[in-house]
């Protein structure tokens, strides 16, 4: 695999954001897009949130898949106070299993599942978790459950990885082509995870600046 550019590595939080003010919707609002029921336990329903121009764009990409697949669209936006609950408590396991590690060693592990909060495309609504189904809804292989760490998965969760069948192979490639012709990127630890519009994508595409910022949900 190439090398790898982590949510932690400074040359992500120097990218400036010029926020662009864009809403961010509610996905289940419209049925083109399959909403996965396991996040439905957050009353407010914030994960089900992302800012329009990322929606757009997974329309795109939905139509560019082959006919009897569909997107399966899981999380969204997630609030500021919820990304950090998630990196310190990721960041504690990674501690406790390896306390000989530095404090930059633990922050650089813990990004490649949790993204620092400060910088977070998820609660800057810019970013999707998704996977694949059939035309029933159910999931296609993508050779790893979706959030898998790679602790469990023997790095199978690496969007690259080589130890997982043909048959997930082929399903990442195909959501891969047909999201980044649509303008999203991969952050390429975690297959699922895709992004637009946010600090990642602006220094991975070679924006100037990022177009949208974390936020609260209105």
């Amino acid at each position: 695999m190439t090398e790898i550019v982590l949510m932690s590595d400074p040359k992500v939080a120097v990218v400036p954001v010029q926020e662009c003010g864009e809403r961010l919707v509610d996905v289940r609002r419209d049925s083109r897009l399959l909403v996965d029921e396991r996040k439905w336990q957050d009353s407010a329903g914030a994960f089900a949130h992302l800012r329009e121009g990322v929606l757009d764009r997974l329309f795109k990409a939905q139509a560019l898949l082959p006919e009897g697949m569909r997107l399966l669209f899981v999380e969204g936006y997630r609030p500021p106070s919820l990304q950090r609950h998630y990196f310190d408590e990721y960041a504690h396991q990674l501690r406790t299993d390896h306390p000989e590690w530095s404090v930059e060693q633990v922050r650089s592990a813990t990004s490649r599942y949790v993204s620092p909060p400060e910088i977070a495309p998820h609660s800057a609504g810019a970013a999707v978790d998704l996977t694949l189904a059939d035309a029933d809804g159910h999931e296609l292989d993508m050779g790893t459950r979706m959030n898998a760490t790679p602790e469990e998965s023997a790095d199978a969760c690496y969007t690259q990885a080589d130890n997982i069948s043909g048959e997930a192979r082929s399903h990442r490639d195909i959501l891969s082509t047909a999201l980044t012709t649509a303008g999203l990127v991969n952050y390429p630890t975690e297959w699922w995870h895709w992004s637009y519009g946010d600090r990642y994508w602006a220094l991975m595409t070679g924006a100037e600046t990022a177009h949208y910022g974390p936020r609260e949900l209105d």
